[in-house]
């Protein structure tokens, strides 16, 4: 990767400062300039992460001029779908979800990689030790996030996933894309009722706000053996809250947020991230 001058006494923006930013909207909301800035202090390297709202006609201009300027980013929604096919290398986890969600230049080509699937899995491995190989899942969602998070459950060698989602031909186009059998699309949550599962994961936006209702109803499944939320918040969410009060241990998306960061982080700089650092700033902004 494309290495930033280390900056020396002195800190500040100068010439040589590399360009980082989040593109997407909205963006007002997002943790990544505190958790990206926070690294590049940590590590020492020159660099400043932004956060810059865009519509989709000003995607391909911001991505490629960032990127052929020396710095990078990371996409979110709505444009990561968009965006994957705006990199001349994609990697294989951009090709088979179809999104991008970082990206910068190497000898003037622009890459792209979607961080999530290894975000995900490096937050679930914190958590949940494996092995997870023979584990029956239950996931919501269908969107970029859920297609990243099914990619990593396929390479960890799950048996079985059972995917919910109000789209019903969204989730199967997403299962015959990434899981082929291991992967069943359930007509509405309540055919989840009285099932078991080792891992029941929360990939769609319901419990951003706190009216929100618990998107699966713990109490309706045979067993939850525990709980990923990528929502993440102060308050937590009435799912994360329902796992609590069943003892099913259970986290939010910090921890997600926090690892798909630091491999982010990894590639635009090419050394390791400081995770604690990192998670220290993630703490102190929550």
């Amino acid at each position: 990767m494309t290495a930033g001058a280390r900056p020396g006494s002195t800190r500040g923006v100068t010439s040589s400062t590399r360009t980082l930013a989040l593109l997407g909207d909205p963006v007002g909301h997002s943790l990544s300039p505190v958790l990206q800035n926070a690294a590049c202090q940590a590590a020492g390297v020159d660099g400043v992460y932004l956060a810059i709202r865009c519509d989709s006609e000003g995607l391909a201009g911001l991505l490629t001029g960032l990127a052929r300027a020396g710095g990078g980013g990371n996409v979110t929604l709505p444009h990561k779908g968009d965006a994957a096919g705006l990199v001349d290398r994609p990697t294989e986890a951009v090709r088979r979800t179809g999104a991008c969600n970082t990206f910068w230049a190497e000898q003037g080509l622009i890459h792209g990689d979607n961080t999530d699937v290894e975000g995900f899995r490096r937050a679930l491995e914190s958590v949940f030790p494996g092995p997870h190989v023979g584990m029956r899942v239950l996931l919501a969602g269908a969107g970029g996030a859920a297609r990243a998070i099914l990619v990593a459950l396929m390479d960890l060698g799950v048996r079985e996933v059972n995917v919910v989602n109000r789209s019903h031909e969204r989730a199967r186009a997403m299962a015959r894309r990434i899981g082929g059998e291991r992967v069943r699309v359930l007509e509405s949550v309540r055919d989840a009722s009285g099932e078991d599962y080792d891992l029941v994961v929360n990939a769609t936006s319901v419990g951003l706000e706190s009216r929100d209702p618990a998107m699966i109803d713990l109490e309706a499944l045979g067993r939850a053996g525990g709980v990923m939320d990528i929502v993440y918040g102060s308050g937590g969410t009435r799912l994360l809250a329902s796992a609590a009060e069943l003892g099913v241990p259970a986290c939010d998306g910090l921890g997600m947020l926090l690892h798909q960061g630091a491999v982010a982080f990894e590639r635009w700089w090419g050394e390791p991230a400081p995770l604690e650092a990192m998670e220290r700033a993630l703490a102190e902004a929550v």
